[in-house]
């Protein structure tokens, strides 16, 4: 190709050279070195003025050297007057940025942005972006490619009766790219969840309210003694208040809103008339007998839920109810519903504390009472109190929270599958494999519990940070690992690896180079993936030419 020099920087030189052979060309000459002091410099080996400069530099375990060296890279060739200056990122730095996640964060991928345009980038071209919307961060024209062609063309002609497979996606953010290959390959599609585990209520978790009322009445015990006497009683016998409460709503679902229930009903009555909020309620149905000919209201006094939403109808069943599956996540991996739960666990210790409640109820072989668990803000609420003041709410976690959070032993979590998978092949599709629990996780789910019989985890960047693809290696519920070379990938990983599948993406990038430079079209990655995968020497003819 006259008049184009590609220049590679130290990320990924196998993949400059891979482009540069499709391309019937050879990378320029550019010098990159370290002084003493760890200073980054580059010395350009050829003339460049008027020409057509891409420079080929994505991620690499070293990220923050691989940034500085584009940057300087771009300002050395905007000195030596370049006609126009390509940065061609197959895995853009730092994309997982892209929004606020906390009040004090940064929108590190903008940064990144500013930081090339003030370098002098006239051009951007990636692969895959983790979001889309990123390519308003610059003010230069950014084609982000698309591996999903590479991915629908292997699996048509490698995975055997691909016809009989699923699509899923392994957390709720991907969906939109999971029912995009789904639409290519014709496939049903699945979404899994991962969620912080609530406890499971007690009898009487259902109306905290009360609890709250009985603290108001012990804090005014001295001004009204027989109330005081009412507040140690519901303090003291947690498990008669949660009877009663739950002999209510039985009443209410078999149609005892009628007079017959004279004796719970004056019970009950004098119960909620203990609270201040409703004492004069209670005192009129104390006063005033109910007429058995009359169809008297149930008071459901300072309850937090109605009685219909403790007891939904039974004859109502919902069909796709039983393609969603719920299981139980322990340090990263499915367990029994038997399984001891690590949150109720950590909260015994702050049960015991409570004076008085604890012998109450060993004495009647029951769980003590917290309070804090019948309230709607628990102490294992997956709200998180830092967005009140900054950040939002729908900022997904980073891969490196999220796995925290999954290997804290400490941390119950419910993951959920949305699909039918059994006896079927499994497609585990993300944009990036960097930590492994979330993989090995959402394989188990779809084997041990949806009954899946083969699982692909599907990714355009693989990253493999610490030793999650020994790790996916270990796991008996993934069978195939297939990411791109995108991002570099230690040669060692090749050799014990034997699930590993890496696309090659040269002939995607070479294209894209090549068209950018002749001004051909380049808005669907599709058609260029199908003439690259079907006609190649033709192209690589007139690649040459």
């Amino acid at each position: 190709m006259r008049g184009v020099q590609i220049f590679s920087g130290n990320s990924h030189p196998a993949l400059t050279e891979a482009i540069c052979e499709r391309l019937g060309t050879s990378p320029a000459k550019v010098e990159v070195k370290k002084f003493s002091n760890g200073e980054t410099c580059v010395n350009i080996g050829v003339s460049i003025r008027n020409q057509d400069v891409f420079i080929l530099q994505s991620g690499s375990p070293h990220i923050n050297d691989s940034v500085i060296e584009l940057l300087i890279m771009i300002s050395a060739c905007k000195g030596g007057s370049a006609r126009s200056i390509t940065a061609v990122m197959p895995y853009f730095p730092y994309s997982r940025q892209s929004k606020k996640k906390s009040h004090r964060g940064a929108i590190t991928a903008r940064m990144l942005a500013n930081l090339l345009s003030v370098a002098g980038v006239d051009h951007v071209i990636t692969v895959d972006l983790h979001a889309s919307q990123m390519q308003g961060f610059f003010g230069q024209p950014v084609d982000n490619l698309f591996a999903e062609p590479l991915f629908a063309r292997w699996i048509k002609a490698n995975v055997p009766k691909w016809k009989d497979s699923v699509v899923v996606s392994k957390n709720a953010g991907g969906s939109k790219r999971v029912t995009s290959l789904a639409d290519t390959l014709k496939l049903s599609f699945g979404i899994i969840t991962t969620d912080r585990r609530r406890t499971n209520p007690t009898p009487n978790m259902y109306d905290s309210a009360l609890f709250f009322d009985s603290l108001q009445r012990r804090s005014t015990g001295s001004h009204n003694t027989s109330d005081d006497a009412d507040a140690d009683s519901d303090l003291s016998s947690g498990h008669d208040v949660g009877k009663d409460i739950s002999h209510r709503a039985g009443n209410f679902q078999n149609g005892a809103g009628r007079g017959a229930h004279t004796h719970n009903h004056q019970h009950h009555s004098q119960s909620v008339a203990s609270s201040p909020r409703t004492r004069t309620s209670g005192m009129e149905t104390n006063s005033t007998q109910p007429d058995s000919n009359r169809v008297s209201r149930v008071s459901t006094g300072p309850s937090g839920s109605r009685p219909s939403e403790i007891h939904p109808a039974e004859d109502y069943v919902d069909e796709r109810a039983r393609e969603v599956i719920t299981s139980r996540l322990i340090q990263g991996h499915v367990v029994d519903d038997d399984h001891p739960s690590p949150a109720l666990s950590a909260m015994s210790a702050s049960v015991a504390t409570m004076p008085g409640d604890r012998q109450a109820y060993e004495a009647i072989d029951q769980p003590a009472f917290d309070p804090m668990t019948s309230s709607l803000v628990s102490t294992v609420s997956s709200f998180q109190p830092e967005h009140a003041l900054g950040g939002t709410f729908d900022a997904t976690a980073t891969s490196d929270e999220e796995e925290e959070g999954l290997k804290n032993p400490e941390l119950e979590h419910t993951i959920t599958l949305v699909g039918h998978v059994k006896d079927k092949t499994v497609f585990l599709v993300d944009d990036i494999i960097d930590r492994s629990g979330s993989w090995i996780a959402a394989a188990e789910t779809v084997v041990k519990r949806g009954g899946a019989k083969q699982v692909y985890c599907i990714a355009t960047h693989g990253l493999f940070g610490d030793d999650a693809l020994e790790d996916m290696e270990q796991c008996d519920c993934i069978d195939y690992v297939v990411v791109t070379n995108s991002f570099p990938i230690a040669t060692d990983s090749f050799g014990p690896s034997k699930k590993l599948i890496v696309l090659d993406l040269s002939h995607l990038l070479s294209e894209a180079i090549r068209r950018n430079h002749h001004g051909g079209q380049l808005s669907c990655t599709k058609d260029v993936t199908r003439l690259l995968t079907q006609n190649r020497k033709y192209l690589c003819a007139f690649s040459a030419s």
